[in-house]
């Protein structure tokens, strides 16, 4: 069976709550204030089993003007609504701003009933009908049944019934599927069962024992039992009226206008884009960084709008802009939004998210501007694209895509399937799922060469650039692992090579000139002559009235070939010499277990300026390891 909620709308003091317990029997001004003051203040809720054996939920809202936004609350999960107009008043102020407020939420199904007929004659009875009829014009309403009622006689009531069952054959089935959410739009204690809270299940479903998490808090609990319509039930799905209390949450923990939902399935967001419509019925044209209330679900939060395509918006105009919020949301693709005036407080228009978790956008950017146009009507392929190329180096995450697409799991992999299979996007991360657009692969990979060439050309005697350097060069969204995947890409291509921890282009080849090749043949000659007991290069240098620098570039080579080994800072020893003194090292050690200081040195025959250097050595290098005042070969493995 379909899951439906009614919703009802209009003016205070139009019979609202009065036509509800007409035809349910249940008077949903629950609150003391409300039954006192004869007013809806809060959202009330009711139930009715129609004569098809249809179940229809009910919402029923306040009219008051000061209460529009426990209205606007209201109506997020309403399927389909009952415009409520006093036939002895007619339309009035806050039927005016209730429909705006049904438009914008892109409510589709409903027709208006016009009640207190018992106080009106037959000929005032056609001038209202009359005038209704020109109000609904151009809106959803259009052309729906006016159905006159009195709550007080009962006439009429019958066809109302009548007319909400044949409309709820119309009113399509929310599936089940998506992320389970749960806007809050009422949160108490019981005894015995601990915080419940209630609300309209827009997506999804839910079960006994599920885990969840509040959002934007973030604060976890699980499921510990479900009722809908007052009945104990093991699961609520899509489109139920759904009172859940959870195992250990603290009533202050959760506020009308949080989300319920699946752990990690939102991401808290101070701003989304959207696609704004002005209403028609504003006096003064909109304007950038203007204060405005933001609703979204059931909550209302305080925020900047900044246009992004003009400092100004006409009534009746539709733009693209950014909402900056003082507080998070946590929304999906699609969802609707209203936002009304800071003050006076008015409704001035709304739409749907375009993105829920963006970056700020700068203002005035043509490609921004069209970028989120396309977006409004783009399909699963284009919004993917659109997702994932806006988000550069940092790349997207398949549990970003689901927020940000809100397609259904089966959608979405399907779609990433086909777009990696066409090479426009690449899987860069394996176990986080994060996607990259092809292009900024490619242009990744083109700074590369570009920056490895230009490390040549300026260090013509280096194998290559170490890899942290060339990555440092990069922004910082460039991650390891991107970094990772596009020298994987340029090795496979034979673009460059990789050789340890340097990086060179593949067609690198070192070339010494005349003079280098000079200063090399004189490194080498000294350092072999000189055994365990070489010059510091420093004085080698002065000693050969060399230039500093240009020997220095020829040393760094002779240490990436292995011909001079490094031992410490300005002190170097040919290769030959150090592989030969740890042989004989390697040797003793394996015979005697231990060597001392003084047993080294007399080994070297070099002073101690050279001995403790080459021990320290040996032990970087893992042949020994040093106990006290001893040192002891070290067992590999």
């Amino acid at each position: 069976m379909k899951q439906i909620i009614l919703g009802t709308a209009g003016h205070i003091d139009h019979g609202k709550t009065t036509l509800i317990r007409a035809v349910t029997g249940i008077n949903t001004d629950r609150l003391k204030e409300e039954q006192l003051r004869g007013i809806t203040i809060e959202l009330g809720f009711a139930s009715m089993d129609l004569p098809s054996g249809q179940h229809l939920g009910i919402v029923d809202v306040p009219g008051h003007e000061k209460f529009v936004k426990n209205m606007v609350a209201g109506a997020s999960g309403m399927d389909l609504v009952a415009m409520v107009i006093a036939a002895d008043e007619g339309v009035m102020p806050q039927t005016r701003e209730h429909m705006e407020i049904c438009s914008l939420l892109d409510i589709r199904h409903g027709f208006v009933v016009l009640t207190k007929t018992d106080l009106v004659d037959e000929e005032w009875l056609e001038l209202v009908t009359d005038d209704v009829e020109q109000f609904v014009r151009g809106t959803f309403l259009e052309g729906s049944p006016i159905v006159p009622v009195s709550a007080e006689t009962g006439e009429g009531i019958d066809r109302f019934v009548a007319t909400l069952d044949e409309f709820c054959k119309e009113v399509p089935s929310r599936q089940p599927t998506g992320v389970f959410r749960l806007p809050v739009d009422r949160v108490f204690t019981m005894r015995g069962f601990g915080t419940v809270i209630t609300g309209t299940l827009i997506s999804g479903r839910v079960g006994v024992g599920d885990p969840v998490v509040v959002f934007p808090s973030g604060v976890r609990s699980k499921v510990r039992g479900i009722q809908v319509h007052n009945d104990s039930v093991g699961e609520a799905v899509a489109g139920q009226r759904t009172a859940i209390n959870f195992q250990g949450l603290e009533k202050a923990s959760v506020e009308r206008g949080n989300v319920v939902s699946e752990p990690s399935a939102l991401r808290p967001s101070y701003m989304i884009d959207v696609s704004l419509n002005y209403l028609a019925s504003n006096r003064k044209p909109a304007k950038n960084r203007q204060r405005v209330r933001c609703h979204t679900g059931t909550s209302e939060v305080l925020g900047v709008l900044a246009l992004l395509e003009a400092d100004e918006l006409a009534p009746g105009g539709r733009t693209v802009a950014q909402l900056r919020l003082d507080a998070p949301v946590s929304v999906v693709k699609d969802d609707r939004f209203v936002i009304r005036s800071y003050s006076p407080v008015r409704t001035i228009g709304g739409g749907r998210v375009l993105n829920p978790i963006p970056v700020k956008h700068r203002r005035l950017r043509p490609d921004v501007v069209e970028g989120l146009k396309q977006l409004m009507d783009s399909g699963p392929e284009d919004a993917i694209l659109y997702f994932v190329k806006s988000a550069d180096y940092r790349g997207v995450s398949l549990s970003d895509l689901k927020v940000m697409t809100n397609l259904s799991d089966k959608v979405l992999d399907s779609t990433l399937q086909a777009l990696m299979s066409k090479q426009v996007i690449v899987q860069v991360d394996k176990e986080s799922r994060i996607f990259i657009h092809s292009e900024t692969v490619d242009a990744l990979r083109n700074q590369a060469r570009d920056r490895l060439k230009r490390y040549h050309k300026e260090n013509p005697l280096r194998q290559g650039m170490p890899k942290e350097e060339l990555k440092s060069k990069f922004p910082a969204t460039v991650g390891g692992k991107l970094f990772t995947y596009m020298l994987n890409l340029l090795v496979r291509e034979e673009a460059v090579a990789v050789e340890e921890n340097t990086v060179r282009l593949a067609g690198h080849k070192i070339s010494l000139g005349g003079e280098q090749s000079d200063i090399r043949k004189k490194i080498l000659e000294t350092y072999r002559a000189s055994g365990l007991q070489p010059p510091y290069f420093r004085e080698f240098v002065q000693t050969h009235s060399l230039d500093a620098r240009r020997a220095g570039e020829v040393l760094r080579l002779l240490v990436e070939e292995g011909g001079v080994v490094r031992v410490k800072e300005d002190l170097y020893f040919h290769q030959d010499a150090v592989e030969e003194l740890r042989q004989r090292l390697v040797d003793f050690l394996s015979e005697n277990e231990e060597i001392a200081t003084p047993q080294f040195k007399e080994m070297t025959g070099a002073s101690r300026k050279y001995v403790i250097p080459l021990l320290e050595y040996f032990d970087a290098r893992n042949v020994t390891i040093r106990i006290g005042d001893i040192r002891k070969l070290r067992k590999s493995g």
